[in-house]
C-alpha cells in the first residue's frame, strides 16, 4: 500500500467532474467513465494518451506516493493528515490555465504563487517523518541520472525530485504528447477546460489518495477541508 497526498477539488465540483469525463475515470469513487469524443484522435489514442493521469486521478501532487515506514499505521497518518488539514488555511490560486510542461498538458496558475509553493512546501515536510525510505527499485525508476544535482539529492532526501524549489504545482491531464499530435490536444484541451481557463482555483482542502498495490489505479481514500481563510 502507498498514500499520496495531493489537491483536487471536491467531488462534485464542475472541475472535478470535467476532469473525470476528460480522463475517463473517476478517481473518488474508483469507476472508469466513458470518455468523450475529441476531435483529431480516436477513442484508442485518446486513452493511450491519457493513461497515466487516469490511473493517479485528476490531481496536484503535495507529497508523492509514499509507503509507511516501519513502525507507523494507518491511523498515524490519518492523524498527520487531519492535523495538516486543521493547521493550514484555504486560499485562491488567482487564475490557471492549460499548459504545456515538456512532453505532457496539465492545468497550471497563470502566475507563481508564494503562497501556493509555500504551502507545498509544508505538506512535503509535515509527512515525511511518516515516509519509507525508498528503495534502490525505487530510486533507479525515477532514472536519477537524468535529473539535475539539485533533483537527485531532493530524490533521496525528500523521495521525490520536484519539491521546494523545483516545485511547479500541475494538474495533469495527458501523457507524453507526440510533437505532432501537440497542436490538437492543446485545441481540444482548452474546449474541454475553457469554462475553467484562466478562472481561480480554490485550495481549500487535501485529499488522501491511496494505491492499493503497486501499478493499480489510485483511489481518493479521504478527504477534508482546510481551515477556514483568515481575515486581513
Amino acid at each position: 500500500m502507498r498514500y499520496a497526498v495531493y489537491f483536487t477539488p471536491a467531488h462534485d465540483h464542475p472541475l472535478t467532474m470535467a476532469a473525470a469525463e476528460w480522463l475517463g475515470r473517476d478517481a473518488f469513487s474508483g469507476a472508469d467513465l466513458p470518455q468523450a469524443p475529441v476531435e483529431g484522435f480516436d477513442a484508442a489514442s485518446l486513452a493511450d494518451l491519457t493513461a497515466d493521469p487516469r490511473r493517479y486521478g485528476f490531481h496536484a501532487t503535495l507529497k508523492a506516493p509514499f509507503a509507511l515506514k516501519e513502525g507507523v499505521t494507518e491511523d498515524d497518518l490519518l492523524s498527520a493528515f487531519d492535523e495538516a488539514c486543521a493547521t493550514h488555511s484555504a486560499f485562491d490560486i488567482p487564475s490557471v490555465t492549460i499548459s504545456r510542461i515538456g512532453p505532457f498538458f496539465a492545468l497550471v496558475p497563470s502566475e507563481p504563487s508564494e503562497m501556493l509553493d509555500a504551502f507545498a512546501a509544508s505538506m512535503v515536510e509535515a509527512f515525511e517523518p511518516l515516509r519509507a525510505p525508498l528503495s534502490e527499485a525505487d530510486i533507479a525508476r525515477r532514472n536519477p541520472e537524468r535529473m539535475s544535482e539539485g533533483q537527485r539529492q531532493h530524490l533521496l532526501k525528500w523521495g521525490y525530485p520536484y519539491v521546494f524549489e523545483e516545485f511547479r504545482f500541475h494538474m495533469t491531464l495527458t501523457g507524453p504528447v507526440p510533437e505532432d499530435q501537440a497542436p490538437a490536444m492543446a485545441e481540444a484541451l482548452h474546449r474541454h477546460f475553457q469554462a475553467f481557463n484562466g478562472c481561480p482555483v480554490s485550495i481549500d482542502g487535501l485529499a488522501l489518495f491511496s494505491e492499493p498495490e503497486r501499478g493499480a489505479p489510485f483511489i481518493v481514500h479521504s478527504r477534508q477541508p482546510l481551515a477556514a481563510p483568515t481575515n486581513g
